[in-house]
């Protein structure tokens, strides 16, 4: 069989069926195919790639690094491909519920303020929008999108970049009165330092020292679930924080919050996303419309 005349995206969305029904029977039956004639393909897809892609010795489907790799490259390019098919078609109007999950911060800081230019572009669209900080499981919450500070770690989710902040240590001038401002990193010691909750990608605060970069364990004096509450515990007083710059800009120029060890700061980013699910054939008019919209009108 000649290149020309393999069907690849055919052999990735099975390949993807495999993967995520968690079998080659549970797939055949997902795309009218007997067990064998899936489990050929899978066989003939590994012969021309000269890799294998699953371990087929135990009870349970194991994808080996390379199908892994192979896997999340196919969902994406099986997204793409659904997306060039809807802009060469013609395109359906957005309607309905779009169920949006993303942190208090971003909720109230970026995404609420946008959101009436959004409604008035799509008047047949609803929006349900809730807040939470912790990573949530989009199929479990209900939810078409969910927005996120951080790398994308489950790979059955599509991400697109929104745009990137970075973070400021900061404080209320209240509280610097009472307590004295930090020169050095070394002053952090002897302050509160607000800390979140939940596990981080990085369990401390990246501060930069006689010309290295080095990480200051939070042992906090005071934990919340959100950034939002942090926020507000910095403005009433209750410590320093660290939190996205987005977030405190306003504070910042109206005199509410300060900023602290300025001179330290590593000039880390964190970035943000918008997550959803690739897999299940093209996305609902509604969400592509909703993350198109993200993608050009967001600026952090």
């Amino acid at each position: 069989m000649s290149r020309q005349d393999i069907n690849r995206s055919g052999e990735m969305e099975v390949f993807v069926s495999v993967v995520e029904r968690g079998g080659f029977t549970a797939a055949a039956l997902a795309r009218r195919m007997t067990p064998s004639a899936v489990s050929k393909l899978v066989a003939r897809l590994e012969q021309r790639l000269g890799a294998r892609l699953v371990n087929r010795s135990t009870r349970k489907l194991q994808l080996t690094p390379e199908g892994c790799a192979f896997y999340e490259r196919s969902i994406a390019i099986l997204a793409d491909i659904a997306e060039a098919e809807r802009q060469a078609s013609s395109g359906e109007q957005a309607s309905g519920r779009i169920r949006i999950n993303t942190s208090g911060s971003f909720g109230n800081h970026v995404l609420a303020p946008l959101m009436p230019a959004f409604m008035a572009l799509h008047p047949a669209v609803t929006l349900d929008i809730s807040h939470t900080d912790r990573i949530v499981d989009l199929m479990e919450e209900r939810a078409d999108v969910a927005i996120r500070a951080g790398p994308l770690k489950n790979s059955s989710l599509i991400a697109r970049k929104l745009g990137a902040t970075g973070k400021i240590i900061v404080a209320s001038p209240d509280y610097l009165r009472r307590h004295g401002e930090p020169r050095t990193v070394a002053d952090l010691r002897r302050h509160c330092r607000i800390g979140f909750s939940y596990a981080r990608a990085v369990e401390g605060w990246p501060l930069r020292e006689d010309g290295e970069t080095i990480t200051i364990p939070i042992t906090p004096g005071v934990q919340v679930g959100d950034g939002e509450a942090m926020r507000h515990l910095a403005l009433s007083g209750a410590g320093l924080a660290r939190l996205a710059a987005f977030t405190v800009r306003t504070d910042i120029d109206a005199g509410r919050l300060m900023p602290v060890l300025d001179e330290a700061n590593p000039g880390d980013l964190e970035e943000f996303y918008a997550l959803y699910m690739g897999q299940g054939g093209p996305l609902p008019a509604r969400v592509r419309a909703l993350l198109d919209f993200l993608a050009s009108h967001v600026r952090i």
